[in-house]
């Protein structure tokens, strides 16, 4: 047989479909599955997103190649939606619309950084951006986040680690996998440190619609020459409900944005259009909509902290957005075992901590948004019983 690409070939097997394989084991004997494993909306899309959808899809208008960089109506709905957000002058040419998040990082590695180079990620990390790097080449540094504080990073290992030839420090807020939340000023001060060392700061906003209202938004876009080294990225999937449609934007510089189209040019050449078409009429549209659904989130949130609140040897490190980060209570036993067996005898699908990172064995990953309150308050008494 011929050889494979051994960055590929070293990778392990997609996470989010062996945990899902677990969870077809389980026998319904603790009643209904509690699917707490893939970050995917709990609630059906709104019916005029569907109406749209259907519209568009049926439009010859949309059945051939189109720009590279996205549909003008979505990059000018886009860009005034993020300049309402943060009070800063962003136009549609800082906008570039990609077939969801995970396409959006991949190409801004590939614009900014090439094999042998360096990229920093916190540990825990995204998983999908950690394997993105090392499939490319990219050598990886972390940055440990201390769950004494609410896994966010300590501003002198943020400064260890960016040594010179280091491009680019990529960080999500709401964080996946812990749900924490990054101040505006401890993104403003790793921003400025980011900016003396020539490096890229990336920042991943997938899950920033469901902030609450007592937690603000960041400055960054408002900073002078901020278009030199800051790019964000975005996912419509959890906001709209419609992950399979595969819509992402990136927020960045006119100059990062075409160094962007030319990666996208070689990967898919454009994004669904049809979807694109659908989406711009429903930024505006469905503002109330999103509205209502994070404060539905919010109160997911708060089910689970009622529940966890009563089960004293279970600890909720982190929390917010979609994410709960929880410690379990077997100190030594690793976390797929313990996922495992959540999984087939519980009921309870979630993913182990060490798919986030070296050092993540006590940790399980909860994303709670998937479940509604009550599905969340049977966790209760499942966890309270369960044993390895």
């Amino acid at each position: 047989m011929a050889d494979f690409n051994p960055l590929i070939e070293k990778l392990s097997p997609p996470p989010v479909p062996s945990v899902l394989a677990w969870g077809r084991q389980y026998d319904g004997s603790r009643g209904p599955k509690i699917d707490l494993s893939q970050a995917v909306p709990g609630y059906p899309p709104h019916p005029q997103m569907l109406a749209w959808l259907s519209e568009t899809a049926g439009s010859k208008a949309y059945t051939s190649y189109g720009a590279i960089e996205g549909e003008d109506v979505l990059r000018e709905a886009y860009a005034a939606h993020v300049s309402s957000l943060y009070g800063a002058g962003i136009s549609a040419a800082n906008i570039h619309i990609t077939s969801g998040a995970n396409q959006a990082f991949m190409c801004i590695a590939m614009a900014v950084a090439g094999a042998g180079d360096t990229v920093a990620v916190t540990n825990p990390f995204y998983f999908n951006q950690e394997t993105t790097l090392a499939m490319l080449g990219i050598k990886v540094t972390t940055v440990a986040c201390d769950p004494a504080n609410q896994f966010l990073p300590d501003m002198a290992a943020v400064k260890a680690m960016l040594k010179p030839g280091v491009k680019a420090f990529v960080l999500v807020t709401p964080n996946n996998p812990t749900g924490a939340v990054y101040s505006s000023v401890l993104l403003r001060e790793i921003f400025e440190l980011c900016r003396r060392n020539g490096t890229w700061l990336i920042l991943d906003e997938t899950y920033r619609d469901f902030l609450m209202d007592d937690q603000p938004l960041h400055d960054l876009l408002s900073i002078p020459g901020w278009e030199d080294g800051l790019a964000l990225t975005y996912s419509f999937s959890k906001s709209y409900c419609i992950p399979g449609h595969r819509l992402g934007a990136i927020t960045a510089g006119p100059v990062m944005v075409d160094q962007v189209a030319k990666v996208m040019d070689n990967l898919q050449i454009c994004a669904p259009r049809a979807a694109q078409a659908a989406v711009a009429k429903a930024i505006p549209a469905l503002a109330d909509w999103r509205r209502a659904n994070r404060a539905e989130i919010s109160g997911r949130a708060d089910a689970l902290k009622d529940v966890m609140s009563r089960l004293p040897a279970w600890k909720m490190d982190a929390l917010g957005a979609y994410f709960a980060y929880v410690r379990h209570p077997f100190p030594g036993v690793k976390s797929e075992v313990v996922a495992e067996k959540l999984a087939r005898e519980a009921g309870i699908v979630c993913l182990p901590g060490i798919y986030f990172g070296e050092g993540q064995n006590n940790h399980l990953r909860f994303a709670f948004a998937n479940a509604d309150a009550p599905t969340i308050r049977l966790l209760e008494e499942r966890l309270r019983d369960f044993k390895v």
